[in-house]
């Protein structure tokens, strides 16, 4: 956000109320964001879309679409350029790797997690990667979890699951068609950020 509020500021001169009003309106459209892959549109696309009304709703008048695509490509290509894994989890995941089945299950739009799985470079550190966005059910729905399992060609009952939120990566692998026995909630600090 930092960057896109230097180009705020540079392209309409406003004050840093002002750009906090707008990023502020645009985390909220991000937050509550309902992406249907079926409009005909890309996320990106909406995205844009949510910085343009960010923009306008604060100023009270249209903005440039130019300016908002600008934003949100900047906005897009920061976060992806400091999203790395710290040096401790890719080497306890190289160590893991050596001797379990590792997958990485992940909620979210295809693109937009896809994106992050490739400049993180996660393929290296498990045996499958599976988007949830890529499947007719996320997490927390035993379905995905049973894919899962099929993928890597194991038995529920001889997986645990780790994740950082309880309700749907721990609960939803408790569930009785999910089968795991055990369920590690840790805090969200996988991925490490540098700025």
């Amino acid at each position: 956000i930092l960057k896109t509020s230097e180009l705020l500021k540079t392209k309409l001169g406003l004050d840093e109320d002002t750009i906090l009003t707008i990023c502020g309106k645009f985390k909220q459209k991000l937050f509550h964001e309902r992406f249907d892959p079926s409009s005909g549109g890309s996320i990106d696309d909406l995205r844009v879309r949510h910085w343009e009304e960010s923009i306008s709703e604060t100023l009270g008048s249209c903005s440039s679409s130019s300016l908002a695509a600008r934003c949100y490509y900047l906005w897009k290509n920061s976060r992806l350029e400091v999203l790395r894994l710290s040096p401790e989890v890719s080497g306890l995941l190289k160590s893991l790797r050596s001797r379990y089945k590792l997958l990485l299950l992940t909620n979210g739009e295809a693109q937009t997690q896809r994106e992050k799985v490739e400049v993180v470079r996660c393929e290296e550190f498990f045996d499958a990667v599976v988007i949830g966005g890529e499947h007719p059910e996320q997490k927390p729905f035993s379905s995905i979890f049973r894919m899962c399992f099929q993928l890597l060609e194991v038995e529920a009952e001889d997986c645990v699951m780790v994740g950082d939120s309880l309700d749907t990566d721990i609960q939803g692998a408790l569930t009785p068609e999910s089968g795991p026995r055990c369920g590690l909630a840790v805090q969200s600090t996988l991925f490490q950020t540098f700025q």
